[in-house]
């Protein structure tokens, strides 16, 4: 007999979103089209904790595959506003129809239901005050903004 499997449960963590420098570096390489994006900035809010992207202290080295699926690898530092340093690191994918990543290519608003954004954020800090970060697995979703993306973080729980 097979038990109906537990659902999920997620509590809000935070927004974030990150300001995009032009990619400095452009190129097809034998996995797919690679680019690096300096993060020049940011902010983040949430219940428990709210601050900034350190400026240009991360990037992302995103790659797009041969299948159109964009893979991200970003790396940042966040300060809370009352000076703690958090280190984030995420991995995740961006697609959806051809027609719909075309408008965004071309600078296009898209509604974020309209395409799959989705990142694994990890934290890694030795503030005391957000040691509680170090301990968890969240799950970001993403929306593509003029400046860059925009995540709502949840903590599953």
């Amino acid at each position: 007999m097979t038990e109906q499997p537990r659902a999920l449960e997620s509590r809000f963590l935070m927004d974030l979103e990150a300001w995009l420098d032009a990619p400095h570096l452009s190129a097809q390489t034998p996995a797919g089209g690679r680019k690096i994006v300096t993060v020049h900035g940011g902010t983040f809010a949430g219940p428990k904790l709210r601050g900034r992207i350190v400026p240009h202290s991360g990037a992302d080295w995103a790659l797009t595959r041969p299948d159109g699926v964009l893979l991200l690898d970003v790396r940042l530092t966040l300060e809370t506003d009352d000076g703690a340093l958090i280190y984030m690191t995420y991995r995740g994918m961006r697609h959806g129809p051809d027609d719909v990543m075309k408008r965004m290519s071309a600078g296009e608003r898209v509604e974020p239901a309209d395409y799959y954004f989705r990142i694994q954020p990890w934290f890694e800090t030795a503030a005391p005050g957000y040691a509680w970060l170090n301990r968890m697995v969240c799950v970001g979703q993403g929306d593509r903004l003029e400046k860059g993306p925009k995540y709502t973080i949840h903590e599953i729980l």
